[in-house]
């Protein structure tokens, strides 16, 4: 990797300089925190299990009942602990080897110190769950051959009654593992992980790039979003014309998905709505997840992280006002939309910590921090670019897990590499890229717009 020595090999002095480089991105990330919240879809599993707080525990237990469950090939998830363990194992013997054959053939004990191994799932008073929101197109199968258009990690922390959510952007460049056709080590968009291997691929994709050692998970398809907003009454939605435009043509797809009939949202005259401008939309559940899933606009696939966090904005303050049978309803509607290889008692004992820990904005952020937005010029794919993967895992560690001394593990570093050779984007580009917006947020009306949409009509827009 570019500009990069053996870490036993690093002065001190130097040490000390990339600690306080860390530092320094990870306050600047920290300003750009609130626009990369958590998306949308899986937060709805969320607010039902905080729901359930309401009753008793055998009532809880009860609508528990109905959510999916399934067992994973245990077989088939990698961690990060295993997977680098054996690295080490593997680098060990070889050392041994090499010792061997300088000494012509003579034994001699080699000592070498093992390679750090990331345990952050280990830690004491901390649980670690991946939550995938699928993008399903058949009502029958919410289990295979489905990408994950959501992907969060979620770290409960029992020990400081808090909880943290990272949203993985689902177009990062990642190894995800083995492809259709037997290639190990592919690399691709992450939400394509899923569709190849289910939940044990998509778990091993987390772990072995991010250095994690998650085995539990909970799966949700975006039926239920729909569904949770039109037991609420549907939502009020302020768009863009151009937003009008791309939630009706996306509509066509959710609501067969969803089995739903499609209803287009009707577009004022011209005179009245215009460029830029913004008016609101009452919406039903398919449009308002069809505007969620909106990216054909400036921003991209950051620019719907915030539409979705618009929309679950607005269902939690519906939420608010709700009486019980509502909730209820949700509850019933939502959980057999769920899978999940987590027992009743599991679940039953998240439904403390999500009602009584923190989860502030402070504590969301999008992975990765540093990143470059590539239309396929550098990678060939339409994706995002972690740079670098190693340096975005580090400062991703220290958001989790401020307190636990962090190395980047073997495994973290050979993917930062490979990834560096496919688009290009070594160390020496951190800086750039840390300074730079990615157009994530909604943009509300002013007078730049109405300049703007005053030349658009010379122009003779439409």
């Amino acid at each position: 990797m570019a500009d990069r020595r053996d870490r036993n090999d690093v002065p001190r002095d130097e040490t000390a300089r990339r600690v306080a480089a860390r530092r320094e991105m990870m306050a600047r990330a920290a300003k750009r925190r609130k626009r990369k919240k958590i998306q949308l879809v899986v937060e709805i599993v969320l607010v039902a299990v905080l729901v359930l707080g309401i009753g008793v525990v055998a009532w809880g237990t009860n609508k528990l009942n109905l959510v999916q469950r399934v067992e994973l090939d245990e077989t088939r998830v990698k961690t990060s602990s295993e997977v680098n363990a054996e690295k080490e194992r593997q680098r060990q013997a070889q050392e041994q080897i090499s010792i061997e054959d300088g000494q012509e053939g003579e034994a001699v004990t080699a000592e070498v110190e093992p390679e750090p191994t990331p345990e952050p799932t280990g830690l004491s008073g901390v649980d670690t769950i991946a939550l995938i929101g699928i993008d399903t197109r058949d009502l029958n199968d919410t289990s295979e051959g489905k990408n994950s258009d959501t992907m969060i990690i979620a770290v409960i922390d029992h020990n400081n009654q808090r909880i943290k959510l990272v949203s993985l952007y689902r177009d990062t460049l990642l190894n995800i593992g083995e492809d259709y056709y037997g290639t190990p080590d592919t690399y691709d968009k992450a939400n394509a992980a899923y569709n190849l291997g289910s939940a044990e691929q998509f778990l091993s994709m987390v772990n072995l790039n991010m250095d994690f050692n998650i085995t539990e998970f909970i799966t949700v398809d975006f039926r239920a979003l729909t569904k949770v907003i039109d037991l609420l009454g549907g939502l009020d939605i302020s768009m863009t014309r151009q937003e009008v435009i791309h939630l009706n043509n996306y509509n066509y797809e959710t609501s067969e998905a969803c089995g739903e009939p499609y209803e287009e949202l009707a577009m004022p005259p011209q005179e009245e709505f215009d460029g830029a401008q913004q008016m609101v939309f009452h919406c039903t559940g398919t449009q308002a997840t069809s505007y969620a899933r909106i990216r054909y606009t400036e921003g991209g696939d950051f620019r719907r992280a915030s539409r979705q966090r618009h929309v679950l904005e607005l269902i939690k303050e519906k939420a608010k006002t709700a009486d019980f049978g509502t909730l209820n309803a949700i509850l019933d509607a939502v959980l057999p939309l769920c899978y999940t290889n987590m027992d009743n008692g599991r679940l039953l004992g998240m439904i403390q910590p999500v009602l009584k820990y923190s989860m502030t904005a402070e504590d969301q952020c999008g992975f990765p921090f540093v990143h470059v937005d590539d239309d396929g010029t550098y990678s060939g794919d339409d994706c995002v670019i972690p740079v670098t993967l190693e340096y975005n895992v580090t400062l991703l560690h220290n958001f989790l897990f401020p307190d636990v001394p962090y190395t980047p593990s073997w495994t973290v570093q050979e993917y930062s590499q490979g990834i560096i050779n496919i688009a290009g984007f070594d160390a020496s580009y951190i800086q750039k890229y840390a300074e730079m917006e990615d157009n994530a947020e909604i943009p509300g009306w002013n007078e730049q717009m109405d300049e703007e949409v005053r030349q658009w009509r010379e122009n003779g827009g439409q």
